[in-house]
Parts: C-alpha cells; sequence; structure tokens
C-alpha cells in the first residue's frame, strides 16, 4: 500500500504543545496550513532533542563562512507561539524521525514516521513488506526564523512539566518522591 504523506512546505504554523496533567501529559507536533492540521504523538524526549538538534544545525549554519543564509541567532518576537494547540485529532504516534537541512530553500525539514508494530512474539511486524498496512509519513519544511521559534517554545513546553529530583534525576511528582541514588 503506497505511503500517505502529509507534506507541509511553508506552514502557517508549526509547534510541539501537550496535553494533560503534568506527569500524564501527551506532547503533540502540530502543522497548520490554512485549514488542514496534523497532529502526531511524541515523547517527551524526542520533543527535547528536536529542539536541541534544531538549534544546532542553525548554530552551525551561522558560522559557515560565506553563508548566504540569514540565520537567527534567537528567536524573532514576531514568530513567538504562545498559543494553546488547535483541535488535537492524533494522525498516528511517531517512532523514527529524521532531521535535515534543506539548502535550495533555505529550510529545517523535519520527517516523522509512525511507531512500527510490534507483534505479540516481539517480531517487527514493519519489517515484512507484504503485511504492510496504510504507511504514513508527516514532512514538514520550516524557514529558518519559525524553526528558532520552533524549537524555543518546544523547550519551554519540555521544561513546564514536572521538576527533576537533582540527586538521581527522575521527576518529582507533586505526592512525593522516592530518590533512588545510583549505586557506586
Amino acid at each position: 500500500m503506497p505511503t500517505t504523506v502529509h507534506e507541509f512546505a511553508w506552514p502557517d504554523r508549526v509547534v510541539v504543545g501537550t496535553l494533560g496533567v503534568s506527569g500524564a501529559r501527551t506532547f503533540y507536533l502540530q502543522v497548520r496550513t490554512g485549514t488542514q492540521i496534523v497532529s502526531v504523538a511524541l515523547e517527551k524526549q524526542q520533543s527535547a532533542l528536536l529542539a536541541e538538534k534544531i538549534d544546532e544545525i542553525l548554530d552551525q549554519l551561522i558560522t559557515l563562512e560565506g553563508n548566504p543564509f540569514s540565520i537567527p541567532t534567537s528567536t524573532p518576537i514576531e514568530l513567538v507561539d504562545n498559543d494553546p494547540l488547535e483541535a488535537v485529532q492524533e494522525q498516528f504516534r511517531t517512532g523514527a524521525m529524521s532531521l535535515g537541512w534543506d539548502p535550495t530553500t533555505a529550510q529545517i525539514v523535519i520527517e516523522a514516521h509512525p511507531v512500527a508494530d510490534v507483534g505479540a512474539d516481539g517480531d517487527d511486524e514493519s519489517l515484512d513488506e507484504d503485511d504492510v498496512d496504510a504507511s504514513e509519513l508527516l514532512l514538514v519544511r520550516m524557514p529558518v526564523g519559525t524553526a528558532r521559534a520552533f524549537a524555543q517554545r518546544t523547550r519551554e513546553v519540555v521544561g513546564a512539566g514536572r521538576p527533576v529530583c537533582p540527586l538521581c534525576g527522575y521527576p518529582v511528582d507533586a505526592d512525593g518522591h522516592i530518590c533512588t541514588l545510583p549505586e557506586v
């Protein structure tokens, strides 16, 4: 079956946001152009790493000698987006992701693929090409200013969760925390 590609070349909005309370939040990458909205679920760690790597790519581009791209060093104020997610209808839960740079359009490129189905026996069913159901892909291309704003918002959303224990690094719940110090 052919892959359904949800492609956004110059999105009106691209953000990471959450639904739920701290400790039980679901993270979403949401993209909108006009009335077309796609929301894919992410893990908190995927969100954090995505923001980190986008900033790394943009920072590396700034240092290129003869760089023809106008890369902002911080988030342009007009691109700050603190609005909540729009109506969320989860398209899929994200498994593998890729991140890149398209110099022909001066855009950051994100690809998000669904989690591969793992059968009860532990076999990865997605490897059997004869058994593949409708496959999907989210492809987002965003300009550098939007990418910088996306990374900033994503870091803020990730950081707004439960505080981290300074001793063990695990989240501290509102009803308490049993610290499990690593063995030496």
